[in-house]
């Protein structure tokens, strides 16, 4: 398929950033991050968005490093949706095992 605005192009930029952040962050016998915390303590959803708003008003503040800024606003928005989806699954699953389905 043919993306009009090249979005499987982005879309692989993007992976190899996220990709890039675990080397670069996370000592490569640690799974946990602080980010999991953060979830694990019920802030991660404000946690998320405040950094999404934050990228998102930085946005072409800089003369340099605004591609870098929307990368990880696009990260932590990626976080937050999958963070969502597990959240509607459990509720899901929770809701078949009590009603006995």
């Amino acid at each position: 398929m043919k993306y009009k605005f090249n979005e499987d192009e982005t879309l692989n930029m993007i992976n190899d950033y996220i990709k890039d952040t675990y080397s670069q962050h996370y000592a490569k016998n640690k799974k946990y991050q602080a980010t999991d915390m953060i979830f694990d303590s019920g802030y991660g959803e404000g946690f998320c968005l405040g950094n999404i708003m934050k990228y998102a008003m930085r946005y072409k503040r800089k003369e340099e490093g605004y591609l870098l800024d929307m990368k990880k606003l696009i990260h932590y928005a990626i976080i937050l949706y999958g963070e969502e989806i597990k959240r509607i699954e459990k509720e899901f699953v929770d809701k078949i095992n009590k009603e006995g389905l």
